[in-house]
Parts: C-alpha cells; sequence; structure tokens
C-alpha cells in the first residue's frame, strides 16, 4: 500500500508536493475482501482522503469525506485521482515479483498453533518483517512490482 501511494504520488505531482486532502483514492476491492481496508488506511493516512465519515471539511473548504471509494469499476489495485486537474493514475501491485520465502508459512503455522509460545511469534515476526523489508527497501525501485498506468 506505501509504494502503491508512494508512487502514484510521485507520478500525480512530479514537480510539487502532493496536496493532502485534494487527492481521490479508489480502490478495486470491496471494503471486507482481502486487504483492502489495510491498503485503504495506508493511503488515507498519507492522502487524507476519507470515506462517508471523514472529515467534512470547515465552511464548506477542506472537506475530504467520500474521497475513498471501494469496490471502485477499475481494473488497477488502486486509483488516485487529483481533484484539481482530475489526472488519475492506476497503481497495481504485483506480489508475485517478491515471492514470500518458503519458510513464512511454516513459521505461521507454529506462531498460530495453540500451543505456541514467545519464541514461535518471534521467529514469525522476523520472518515476516524481513519479506517486507525486502518488499520495501530492496525492490522498491522495480518496476514490475508496481506498475503504474495513466
Amino acid at each position: 500500500a506505501w509504494l502503491l501511494t508512494a508512487k502514484a504520488l510521485a507520478r500525480l505531482y512530479p514537480d510539487e508536493l502532493p496536496q493532502r486532502g485534494s487527492i481521490k483514492v479508489e480502490l478495486r476491492e470491496t471494503v471486507d475482501a482481502g486487504t483492502a481496508g489495510v491498503m485503504a488506511s495506508v493511503a488515507a493516512l498519507v492522502t487524507g482522503a476519507a470515506g462517508e465519515g471523514g472529515f467534512k471539511g470547515i465552511a464548506g473548504l477542506h472537506g475530504r469525506r467520500n474521497l475513498l471509494a471501494f469496490g471502485a469499476p477499475i481494473a488497477a489495485t488502486m486509483r488516485f485521482t487529483r481533484l484539481d486537474t482530475q489526472r488519475a493514475v492506476n497503481a497495481t501491485y504485483h506480489p508475485e515479483r517478491v515471492p514470500m520465502p518458503s519458510e513464512i508459512k511454516p513459521l505461521l503455522a507454529a506462531a498460530t498453533a495453540a500451543q505456541a509460545g514467545d519464541e514461535a511469534h518471534t521467529a514469525f515476526g522476523r520472518g515476516w518483517q524481513a519479506w517486507v523489508r525486502s518488499i520495501l527497501i530492496d525492490h522498491r525501485d522495480d518496476p514490475q512490482l508496481v506498475e503504474l498506468t495513466g
């Protein structure tokens, strides 16, 4: 979610800082599907976009309600649209570019077992964080990890 958001905003605002609260964010998945809620939370934190319960604005200005939408009819994972220019960028995440290490699934099983102890939780946490680090640091510039169109 962070890479999608950062790369989309860099494309939308190549020579200026993104304007928080002036960006609409749409997700293809519904709010209750997969990781859509988590991804939306990251994008919302950065962009200021909010759903119907978001900031209503002051004297009709700076409102952020209804700038975050789920179940959008888009082919991409997420779409980011500048409200001032209506320019949009579609962002698609390709996690298969950084495959999950084979030890993650057994570590997850051990960590979620009824008798799991601190050691199992710690081992899973370390493995998971190593994979996330690889995605965010080692592969951040891989043009096939995050595909941008528009």
